[in-house]
């Protein structure tokens, strides 16, 4: 019985439980790969940890399983080379006979600097092989996770979830003049490169593309978190802070409910979903 002394369905209270779920982490090694796979674990899953970082990801395993007495394992892959992403779905099966979840998460981030003395992160200036790279990473990566081991959680009989991790700056353009320099003509002046906002806006794109796919079977959300406060100058902080309403940047950990809520069956009618969580920046 209810507060209104109604007969009413109980709430499940194991609603966030990520029990026995198998979840892929690309780019697990970063900085919020690291959140995303302590999130899972803590919950209950088995995070599966892929990087290119090998020393890192052995120790992050190491931590995982004897915090949490887990079954997590990591794997070196190449998410920009097709073979290594089929191969590896095939060795994940092996190992667990499943998969429920796919955390999209890997991603360059170029960096507002100098690059053979020129302002290589202008428009006018780009290098087509920084463009191509941080696509190769950010976006055909993440339709390669999808392709195969997306495949392989449609095949479940009880289906699962795809997670993309997008961005403030794939709801709204880079605010240029953070990154200001005083004396620097304009057309010298750095900038936040172009690759970062195509690859989070086009993430949105592939993550409604998913939700359709598979629409009985495979849930695809999109998050969209904002920038991280460490280990940026405290001058950028400064004026990064007066654009959020919040007034502050985020925590590494402020993410980690959000990953749990839309990975667990607390959002089973959720799909095709852009959830942001950026202290409210994308709203100014």
């Amino acid at each position: 019985i209810n507060e209104s002394g109604k007969k009413g369905q109980s709430m499940n209270k194991n609603l966030f439980s990520l029990k026995g779920k198998v979840v892929i982490i690309t780019g697990a090694a970063g900085l919020l790969g690291r959140q995303h796979a302590n999130a899972v674990a803590s919950f209950g899953g088995t995070p599966v940890l892929l990087d290119l970082d090998k020393k890192s990801l052995i120790d992050q395993t190491h931590e995982l399983n004897d915090q949490y007495g887990i079954d997590a394992i990591s794997y070196i892959v190449d998410i920009t080379n097709e073979q290594e992403i089929k191969q590896n779905c095939k060795d994940v099966l092996e190992r667990y006979g499943k998969i429920d979840a796919l955390v999209n998460n890997a991603a360059n981030n170029p960096k507002v600097n100098k690059q053979s003395g020129n302002q290589f992160s202008r428009l006018e200036n780009f290098p087509i092989e920084n463009w191509t790279a941080d696509l190769a990473v950010g976006l055909t990566g993440a339709f390669l996770c999808a392709k195969y081991y997306g495949r392989a959680i449609a095949n479940n009989n009880w289906g699962g979830v795809i997670i993309n991790i997008s961005s403030d700056l794939g709801l709204i353009a880079p605010d240029q003049r953070l990154y200001e320099k005083l004396g620097l003509p304009e057309n010298q002046q750095p900038v936040k490169p172009v690759s970062y906002s195509v690859i989070k806006t086009g993430l949105i794109g592939l993550t409604r593309y998913l939700a359709t796919y598979w629409p009985k079977k495979v849930r695809c959300n999109v998050l969209c978190p904002g920038g991280v406060s460490m280990e940026l100058p405290t001058e950028f902080v400064e004026k990064v802070i007066t654009r959020i309403p919040m007034d502050r940047m985020a925590e590494p950990d402020d993410y980690q409910g959000a990953l749990i809520f839309l990975l667990s069956d607390s959002s089973k009618y959720m799909n095709g979903s852009v959830l942001s969580i950026d202290g409210g920046r994308s709203i100014w």
